[in-house]
């Protein structure tokens, strides 16, 4: 601290036992000045050794020694207080600087660790010597600031003057100087003010920013939701589908059984039919082979008159009940059966094809993301001074999916260039086949 120009450090007016600015302060026999209260409470502790020690220098002394309050220094703290320099000590309290510290400038010996620095004096001060730019009418104009190293950058290079003035048409920190040369005539103004302009510029562009977050946030929730929604649906459109296929599988299956049943059902008809006729044509031929017996054996007989009475009984060779006439086919097969079960099983192929494309275009058409060709968003820029930030607009071309608009915040794409729907999509006119039909040749 500075009091009438001379500089006390904090530290000479500090109890050693509590640390803070002495209070009632006493002076022991060794010299050593401590608060009242603070010594009394020390050596009542070692009241049972009769022995009483000072706290700084270990000077024992025996008996007690009597405590006589200071009264010079008890005057030289409260005239402290009085200035005003003890109300604030966090002020006066000191702490080394580290690697990573800005030193103060005007410390001797090991350095403090700066907590300003002056854009004026280009120096760095530490708490206690930065006082005086806070207490001085002579500093009131002096611009102090954070900290730093790097102070020289905020000279001009030229003439050595500080950056204060930004020059809008160059883009450029200029000192005083630089207005009456190099940038004579252009549009300038104060660091200050234009630092209030590009501070206004940030917040919109921090506000924008937000209100893209908030939509992609609820893009994002809408895509989630559409997801999940279209998972649920397409394990119930497979679960449909499998039933589906198993009630077809059950139904050809059932089919397949009733044309094996249909076969085995003609075979045994024909088979009957043919048995029938063949038992019919060998009782027949029994028959004939018994009257040829009976003719055999007539044949042999002398006797004229039982000749012609055996003849007249014999009557006819041809059966009672003449046989209907009757065709049959020397190799019968299935094979007409089997060429009809084949032509069906073309038909169905043909059939299942062409659904299979209509079930194909149909999921297909299923989709979350959905194209809209939109207009390009690029990077916001900052419009001339006092305007606001304006929007790049590209003309409209169309997007794919593996194309992305670069945005402001991140090459993403840009707001509403996509609907998100589960539904199907817009008639494409006349579908392209992905699979050729199977002809089959059909029976006349």
């Amino acid at each position: 601290m500075a009091q009438g120009g001379v500089v006390v450090d904090r530290d000479q007016f500090s109890c050693s036992i509590c640390l803070e600015v002495l209070k009632d302060p006493v002076t022991i026999p060794c010299g050593h000045s401590y608060c009242s209260a603070c010594v009394q409470n020390y050596w009542d502790q070692d009241e049972y050794l009769g022995v009483f020690l000072c706290p700084q220098c270990r000077q024992s002394f025996s008996p007690r020694p009597v405590l006589a309050r200071s009264t010079l220094l008890a005057k030289v703290v409260e005239k402290l207080r009085e200035s005003g320099l003890q109300e604030a000590p966090e002020l006066l309290s000191q702490s080394p600087a580290e690697a990573d510290d800005v030193e103060c400038d005007v410390c001797i010996g090991r350095k403090n660790k700066a907590v300003s620095s002056c854009l004026v004096c280009l120096a760095s001060y530490c708490e206690l010597h930065v006082l005086p730019h806070h207490q001085g009418a002579v500093f009131a104009k002096h611009k102090l600031v954070c900290a730093s190293r790097n102070l020289q950058q905020t000279l001009c290079p030229r003439h050595s003057k500080l950056l204060e003035v930004y020059c809008r048409t160059d883009k450029l920190l200029i000192c005083s100087l630089c207005l009456t040369d190099q940038h004579k005539g252009h549009d300038s103004v104060l660091v200050e003010a234009e630092v209030q302009q590009q501070q206004r510029q940030v917040s919109e562009l921090k506000q924008q920013a937000q209100l893209w977050i908030q939509q992609r946030e609820k893009e994002a929730q809408d895509v989630n939701q559409a997801i999940y929604a279209l998972t649920c649906s397409s394990r119930g459109a497979s679960e449909a589908s499998d039933s589906t296929f198993a009630e077809l599988t059950r139904t050809l299956e059932v089919k397949r059984f009733e044309v094996r049943e249909l076969i085995k059902a003609q075979a045994a008809v024909a088979v009957s039919q043919a048995k029938q006729l063949l038992e019919r044509i060998h009782k027949e031929v029994a028959e004939v082979k018994k009257k040829e017996a009976e003719l055999d054996k007539l044949s042999q007989t002398d006797d004229t008159v039982l000749f012609l009475q055996r003849y007249q009984s014999l009557g006819s060779l041809a059966p009672a009940a003449p046989m209907p006439p009757f065709t049959f086919d020397p190799s019968p097969s299935f094979d007409p059966v089997v060429r009809a079960v084949s032509e069906f099983k073309g038909l169905l192929e043909e059939i299942s094809q062409d659904g299979f494309v209509s079930v194909y275009e149909r999921v297909k058409e299923v989709a979350i993301v959905t194209s809209q060709n939109p207009v390009q968003m690029s990077a916001v820029q900052p419009g001339p001074s006092g305007s606001s930030p304006q929007p790049q607009e590209t003309a409209a071309a169309p997007l794919g999916l593996d194309q992305r608009p670069f945005g402001l915040f991140s090459p993403s794409l840009s707001p509403g260039a996509f609907n998100f729907t589960t539904g199907s999509k817009v008639s494409t006119g006349d579908r392209r086949r992905h699979m050729q039909r199977r002809v089959h040749p059909r029976r006349k």
